[in-house]
């Protein structure tokens, strides 16, 4: 062995670190594990004075290690999806809104939908957590590391139209195609062009039983019609997005007026009299089908 092999040696020897400690320490290190590494002390503390078990121990480094690292992906996640806001499941308000089923809400965060490549509509007048919900889901979605994009349907077909006049609406299309989950907010609030309903119903074409939509919206299934501008499109619209879909209908008061209880009472008997999502069209207008269809089991659904 040559005198410099057996130098090296010497050194790296030198360099091991002595105590467990100091090993955990560079192992946590050397597996790129800064969340771990951070906590490693306190843990340790715990464990040495008897009120967290080995397991427990365990648990803690690697839960500090998953909390790091979904909060790296959450800001990511905000530079890259137009998120608005961090909203999250766990500051919604359950109690102001007991229409809502917390059972179908946790369900729905474990994200089984976007495996399954289903839709969410949430439904309700406004102010009432609609968009609250599909930001969490979203947050849910990018901390998992999924990709995922938000738009007011307004934002979006404004991207879609100034796509297609520069001629770029096929990569534009495909951008929007890509996400595992998109958030269409705000359907309803503002009057759309037929040329970008024609546009909005591409996207949805395209992303149809290929990706995961959350979608919001203040008027129920029966006003779409009105909203893009054409009964037949709507109707095909629908068709698509209730095929795979998780519809919830939220009726409850505005969470941001509920300090104002008498204004508040005032303005939904005036925008929302009667406010749901499958009542039948009114006389005249194309049957709305697809909202009649049964929910059809995972297993009616595959091939």
């Amino acid at each position: 062995m040559t005198t410099s092999i057996k130098a090296a040696i010497k050194t790296a020897i030198k360099t091991v670190p002595s105590s467990p400690r100091d090993r955990i320490r560079q192992q946590l290190a050397d597996l790129k594990m800064p969340g771990a590494l951070e906590s490693l002390d306190q843990v340790l503390a715990a464990a040495d004075g008897g009120s967290a078990t080995p397991a427990d121990a365990i648990e803690q480094l690697l839960a500090a290690q998953i909390s790091l690292r979904n909060n790296r992906r959450l800001v990511a996640a905000m530079r890259s999806s137009r998120l608005p806001a961090v909203k999250t499941l766990a500051d919604f308000d359950f109690s102001f809104q007991p229409s809502v089923k917390r059972e179908q809400i946790e369900s729905l965060h474990e994200l089984g939908f976007l495996e399954r490549r289903e839709n969410v509509i949430l439904l309700g007048p406004p102010g009432v957590g609609k968009s609250h919900l599909a930001i969490s889901l979203a947050i849910a979605a990018a901390q998992s590391g999924r990709r995922v994009y938000y738009g007011t349907l307004a934002d979006l077909i404004t991207s879609l139209e100034e796509a297609a006049q520069a001629w770029h609406l096929s990569h534009r299309l495909k951008t929007l195609g890509f996400p595992s989950l998109l958030v269409v907010d705000e359907i309803g609030y503002l009057p759309i062009t037929r040329t970008g309903a024609m546009l909005f119903f591409q996207l949805m074409s395209r992303r149809y039983e290929h990706a995961s939509t959350v979608l919001t919206s203040n008027k129920g299934f029966e006003e779409w019609g009105d909203i893009f501008g054409d009964d037949v499109m709507a109707a095909a619209l629908i068709d698509r997005l209730v095929h795979h879909c998780h519809i919830v209908n939220i009726r409850g008061n505005s969470y941001r007026m509920r300090n104002h209880a008498d204004l508040q009472s005032a303005m939904q008997g005036a925008l929302h009299p009667d406010f749901h999502s499958d009542s039948p069209p009114e006389s005249g207008r194309r049957p709305t089908h697809a909202i009649h269809h049964p929910r059809k089991t995972a297993k009616e659904r595959r091939p």
